[in-house]
């Protein structure tokens, strides 16, 4: 009994010092960032300044929205720029439960998820913002007469809230291929749950965006094809049986 509880603090002092790393670094890229949140703020605000009607522009309501607007900019480029020493922490955690050849795979994870991530942020910018923001607008405006009075905080929230959405979404296969390494799943049991996955990706798709039909669809059908790589990467980084035998091996 001791020595369980020993080794339940161990862990928990470990999980608090990546925890500590992990923040710290945040905080540090949030610094550098800072700067930079009013530029950043421009940049974000693209999409919806291109669809909103000519001589419009966003506005703010508070006084304190632009200031806290900024704020929430820094924050977010700060973990961009904090994740791969983020996700190193992660992995560091949860490494020492692993086999040696396992834990090889740490910079390879590093550095795929945070490709991931940020192709899923730039897919979601580049491609979604523009006919999401579109559409809402001209459907606002041909709802009466009304003109389109966006503010910057609610703009910057949902902007944060589909770019989070899109770069969670898109690792998806790191995380199958990552199951399918450890040997909680194989490519086989993926397979047989396309059904589920497509089910799941209209689900998911309705939670994390606004309640329009696009919207979900440009995160279900993303999560469909992930779903099918991430099953092809389990099939090339899964364990065999081979594999499976070594490891018991090892561990006696």
């Amino acid at each position: 009994m001791a020595d369980r509880e020993q080794s339940l603090v161990g862990h928990l002092e470990e999980l608090r010092r990546r925890l500590i790393v992990a923040v710290l670094a945040w905080l540090i890229g949030f610094a550098a960032c800072y700067n930079k949140a009013e530029w950043l703020f421009d940049q974000i605000a693209q999409p919806v300044q291109q669809a909103l009607p000519d001589g419009s522009s966003l506005v703010f309501i508070h006084a304190t929205e632009p200031f806290f607007a900024y704020l929430k900019v820094a924050a977010l480029a700060g973990f961009i720029v904090a994740l791969p020493i983020i996700l190193w922490q992660l992995w560091m955690f949860v490494s020492p439960g692993m086999y040696s050849h396992e834990r090889r795979m740490a910079i390879p994870f590093v550095l795929l998820s945070c490709l991931c991530f940020g192709t899923g942020t730039y897919f979601g910018f580049i491609y979604v913002f523009p006919v999401v923001f579109t559409f809402l607008i001209n459907f606002g405006l041909a709802a009466g007469d009304v003109s389109a009075m966006l503010s910057m905080g609610a703009y910057l929230s949902m902007a944060i809230h589909l770019l989070l959405a899109f770069g969670v979404v898109f690792e998806l296969p790191i995380v199958l291929m990552f199951l399918a390494r450890i040997g909680l799943v194989d490519y086989h049991w993926l397979a047989k749950q396309r059904r589920y996955a497509l089910l799941l990706g209209f689900i998911v798709g309705a939670v994390l965006t606004p309640p329009d039909l696009f919207s979900q669809v440009s995160i279900a059908l993303p999560f469909v094809v992930l779903y099918e790589l991430g099953i092809w990467g389990a099939r090339l980084v899964g364990k065999t049986q081979d594999s499976d035998d070594e490891d018991a091996e090892v561990g006696q």
